[in-house]
């Protein structure tokens, strides 16, 4: 099969992913044989290559927001029938044992596995993955359209949850990607009004177009104090503009799974009870619960579709802040 494989962390300006063909997996006994049609880019793809994250294998396909149809079943997977349209999310295995595990937070496994960065990824015409960590993919989602749902959308929707915003409540958003433009639409539906930060004119323009109350600059301080906001751009300096922003007893909810070094700042920005707080990964109830309510609104995401053999392009793109939306990879053409 062909896929973009990395042999070592590079910076993404040396495209160094490698467009090459590979082994087709096989699945084992409780897994299934994928067969992809899309794949979203996304911001933890780009740390895995340049190294923000620690290299766990080697070589390497990246990719965790997939979408395709099942071409092969392992030993006693049944949940799925062959053919059926499934999604592969972050998330490729847990324990199911540790501590976190058993008290229903299995975003924090003691031993997890992550696809595209533990495991194999979907930058690659076939994937294998467990059936019991794989999604349906509600119908009336293009593929290319399902595809960023998978993480950014999945990973928007617990930062939500995590804010605890509520109808009526201010919320602001610091970088507006995959992320942000999907956790936008529902917030809105939520009855959420939206104030958007971000460096990007077009990026602003696209936050505006989704309904957001206000769109400015990244440091721009809003017309309105907040009662949370989400930083979804990997810069540790947002926070304590993000914090300045915030109402007494706001809360920070911190996005990404890697951050640049957070300067220091004075108390006051967080005394009066307000709170910063990380998201790490997702549970498989988090992911249900999205594409359900994903399909409930009709969320439609703005994508912009790269070749398999245009990873590089696709994520240098990403990085200079040049998708609007998200970056999706059409596999198979």
């Amino acid at each position: 099969m062909k896929a973009c494989v990395l042999r070592a962390p590079a910076l993404i300006e040396t495209n160094p992913l490698e467009y090459a063909e590979v082994a087709t997996p096989q699945p084992k006994a409780g897994e299934v044989l994928v067969r992809v049609r899309a794949c979203g880019v996304c911001r933890t793809d780009l740390h895995v290559i340049e190294g923000q994250l620690p290299p766990r294998k080697s070589p390497l396909i990246p990719g965790h927001q997939v979408v395709g149809v099942i071409e092969k079943r392992g030993e006693g997977a049944q949940r799925f029938a062959a053919g059926a349209r499934i999604g592969i999310a972050w998330l490729h295995r847990t324990d199911g044992t540790c501590e976190y595990c058993r008290a229903g937070v299995e975003n924090l496994c003691d031993n997890p596995m992550f696809t595209g960065y533990t495991v194999d990824g979907g930058y690659a015409e076939f994937i294998v993955a467990p059936e019991d960590f794989t999604y349906a993919i509600p119908e009336g989602f293009p593929d290319e359209q399902a595809a960023p749902l998978l993480c950014a959308g999945i990973i928007g929707f617990r930062s939500l949850r995590l804010s605890g915003v509520k109808r009526g409540s201010r919320l602001g958003f610091y970088g507006f990607g995959a992320a942000g433009h999907v956790a936008i639409q529902v917030a809105r539906h939520w009855g959420v009004e939206v104030f958007a930060s971000t460096r990007d004119a077009r990026h602003q323009k696209l936050a505006m177009e989704l309904g957001a109350a206000w769109a400015g600059g990244t440091f721009d301080e809003p017309p309105k104090k907040l009662d949370a906001a989400i930083v979804f751009a990997p810069a540790g300096e947002i926070v304590p503009a993000a914090l300045k922003a915030l109402k007494k007893g706001g809360a920070l909810i911190l996005g990404g799974i890697h951050m640049s070094p957070i300067p220091s700042f004075s108390y006051d920005l967080l005394y009066q009870e307000r709170v910063i707080r990380s998201v790490a990964n997702n549970t498989r109830k988090d992911g249900e619960d999205f594409l359900r309510v994903a399909a409930e609104i009709s969320i439609r995401t703005r994508v912009q579709v790269f070749p398999l053999s245009q990873a590089n392009r696709a994520l240098n793109a990403l990085k200079n802040d040049a998708i609007p939306g998200a970056a999706v990879l059409r596999i198979g053409e």
